[in-house]
């Protein structure tokens, strides 16, 4: 017995949080932690207030509420798909800013939803009793139909959003009831140059000199909302060593895997995707040189994919550290080793770790099936997604409950037709180039002679294809979405559309490859992590935090810089190290507006700070918040070496990136000349 509790010592010590590690959920903040580490107490007062004070953009990204009256406060990068959906040839927002000096003048986003956790339950008891008993084919039938009678119970009204959250890989269930407001209008966002100084070079770099925010206006019944939470502004900003928290969704972590999971993303997947972004950032570079519109339409993509790509690379670093990987493999061996001498949990757990090894090797083999037939890396196309949308929408509101698809599930349909019915525009030939180049991509990793590749193509080349497709599709009309989605499955299946043709032709294979998936991979390490899990929930408890999951969390640490070999990295920036970066070209151009408000500068304000608080993709748009609750910064990036956060933490490096309210305050008043704004915000 003493070597069993010995072995599952050392495990602990290397999954419990170290000091300011931690994506801490709600209703599992370590209070005791926080006041050990840092002397600082938070009650549950001061919780709520900033929990209901956070706001989920459904988009990929987190905010908060600024002002009684509907202010919220996001990156520029966080609204970027609105701002270009506003832009026209004419006048584009996207590059040049956007100011609504009164309300009359804020323009509604197409497809961005606010979402503010109100409540969180334990659903677990119920969720385990269904699939009590159960693996395989039934256990994720059974899992997935009493997940989604929960969700559709609590849906009760439109303007709410229901979700369960599987916690520690399945070691716990919670339902979050969402607030949804589906009404978000642009206020304000500077413009690209500033928002995104430094472009790609400076990208997860630091020191950084940007001003990634925006605000924008969440309405209700067409009045701006009127909110009894809200992050009171402090204009001075944090001092180097505050104590400081950021509330927010990251979007996923890694951290709970399988040696075997990590070894397919290290070997199989990163590495892949990796090469595809590559290729894609290439192509949508020649693309914006055709011209100034092609430029215009495709710039968010370009950003997101250069984003992205940097992000892997860095995953991937991790992974291949030698270092890191003997961590992350002493650590498994060790808890395996405690698996073995437990009589009770042990045997299963141990299996469990061969089941999900088998599961992966299966999952190598069919990578490219699990892409480009399964998923849409073959059909990039705005219009293809309406398409499938559709198809897909028409068979399965036909099914009940345990029957639907999770992402048609009743509680999931207001995000589906709000999408579905963006009024966004499209570019025929941006259209044109991302689904012929995402076909040549299907017919290169699939093979000409794959038969999904003949069925899709046929005698055509995926030009020829791409261009027929979308010169021809009627689906860039919202009324003929809107028409084909309320005449259900008969519409649908009567539409001669040829973008509908096209998703239902590929609907049966795509279908086929899905459930081999889900039977034989997906449930497989859903199950078996949950074996493991249950082993490893039952010594540690919430006494560790959960894997990421784009739900709210709240994280802690201290503003601080860090050193790097013998190089000492300062906490903060200033507005006027900007000035002393910029060269007048891109990417580190200032905007006309920047050099013609100068003189009238503080050139000492902090502009944008490191923090060691912990975070992920998802975060971005976080409020960075003080120990009185008020707020001082707003994250929008992390430093190289955050990285890797998706598989660990190390406090001695990994650091949040955000632009200093002092510098917000500064900008609004002395650049922008957004006095009614700030006049709402600064109290």
């Amino acid at each position: 017995m003493r070597k069993i509790i010995a072995l599952l010592a050392l495990v602990s010590a290397t999954s419990l949080a170290r000091a300011d590690e931690g994506m801490w959920t709600y209703n599992g903040f370590p209070r005791a932690l926080l006041e050990k580490t840092h002397g600082v107490k938070v009650d549950d007062a001061w919780l709520e207030r900033v929990r209901l004070s956070s706001v989920r953009l459904a988009q990929g990204c987190s905010a908060s509420f600024i002002s009684p009256t509907g202010l919220v406060l996001t990156n520029h990068h966080c609204v970027e798909t609105c701002l270009q959906d506003l832009s026209s040839a004419k006048k584009d927002y996207l590059a040049d800013g956007f100011l609504a000096r009164a309300p009359a003048d804020e323009v509604k986003c197409p497809v961005l939803e606010a979402n503010q956790l109100v409540a969180i339950s334990d659903v677990t008891a119920r969720v385990k009793k269904a699939t009590a008993g159960l693996q395989g084919k039934p256990f994720q039938d059974a899992q997935n139909a009493e997940i989604g009678r929960i969700e559709s119970e609590c849906q009760t009204s439109p303007s709410l959003r229901c979700n369960v959250v599987t916690l520690y890989r399945g070691g716990r269930f919670d339902l979050y009831r969402y607030k949804r407001y589906q009404d978000v209008r642009m206020v304000f966002a500077p413009e690209f140059a500033i928002a995104f100084f430094g472009g790609d070079p400076d990208n997860f770099m630091f020191p950084r000199f940007d001003l990634d925010m925006s605000i924008v206006r969440v309405y209700e019944d067409g009045k701006p909302l009127q909110t009894a939470n809200w992050l009171a502004w402090d204009a001075a900003g944090p001092k180097d060593g505050d104590v400081v928290f950021v509330s927010g969704h990251p979007g996923g972590t890694d951290r709970q895997l399988t040696m075997a999971e990590l070894e397919y993303q290290r070997d199989v997947s990163l590495p892949n995707t990796m090469a595809t972004l590559s290729e894609l950032r290439g192509a949508l570079t020649e693309f914006q040189n055709r011209g100034a519109e092609q430029k215009r339409v495709s710039s968010g993509m370009l950003f997101g994919v250069e984003n992205s790509l940097k992000v892997f690379k860095g995953e991937r670093s991790a992974l291949v550290d030698r270092t890191f990987w003997a961590q992350k493999m002493a650590a498994e061996a060790a808890f395996r080793k405690a698996l073995a001498a437990d009589a009770k949990r042990g045997k299963e757990a141990l299996k469990a770790y061969g089941a999900i090894q088998q599961a992966v090797d299966l999952q190598r083999n069919v990578r490219p099936e699990l892409s480009y037939v399964m998923g849409t890396s073959g059909f990039m196309s705005d219009t293809f997604r309406f398409a499938r949308t559709l198809v897909r929408g028409a068979d399965e509101r036909t099914k009940g409950a345990a029957e639907r698809f999770p992402e048609f599930q009743e509680a999931k349909l207001p995000a589906v037709t709000q999408s579905l019915f963006s009024s966004a525009p499209i570019d025929d030939d941006f259209e044109i180039f991302k689904l012929t180049w995402s076909l040549t991509k299907l017919r290169e990793n699939l093979g000409a002679d794959h038969p999904f590749t003949r069925k899709v193509l046929g005698q055509e080349s995926p030009a020829e294809m791409a261009s027929r497709l979308v010169k021809g599709t009627k689906l860039k009309e919202v009324s003929v979405r809107k028409q084909l989605w309320e005449g259900g499955k008969a519409a649908v299946d009567a539409s001669s559309d040829p973008m509908i043709q096209l998703a239902r032709l590929v609907d049966p294979d795509a279908r086929s490859v899905r459930k081999m998936y889900e039977d034989e991979i997906e449930s497989v390490t859903k199950r078996s992590g949950e074996t493991i899990a249950q082993a490893r929930f039952a010594l540690e408890g919430t006494s560790s935090y959960p894997d990421a999951t784009f739900t709210l969390r709240l994280s802690f640490g201290k503003v601080q810089g860090w050193v790097e070999g013998k190089k000492a990295i300062p906490a903060f920036t200033t507005l006027g190290g900007a000035f002393d970066r910029a060269t007048g070209r891109d990417p580190f151009r200032l905007p006309q507006s920047w050099i013609d408000a100068k003189p009238r500068l503080d050139l000492a304000t902090p502009f944008n700070f490191s923090s060691t608080t912990d975070i992920i993709g998802g975060n971005s748009g976080s409020p960075v918040v003080n120990k009185d609750g008020r707020l001082v910064g707003l994250v929008f990036d992390g430093n190289i070496w955050s990285l890797g956060g998706n598989y660990g933490f190390d406090e001695k490096l990994n650091r949040t990136v955000a632009v200093d309210t002092a510098a917000m305050t500064e900008a609004l008043r002395k650049i922008y000349g957004a006095k009614e704004l700030l006049g709402e915000i600064v109290r």
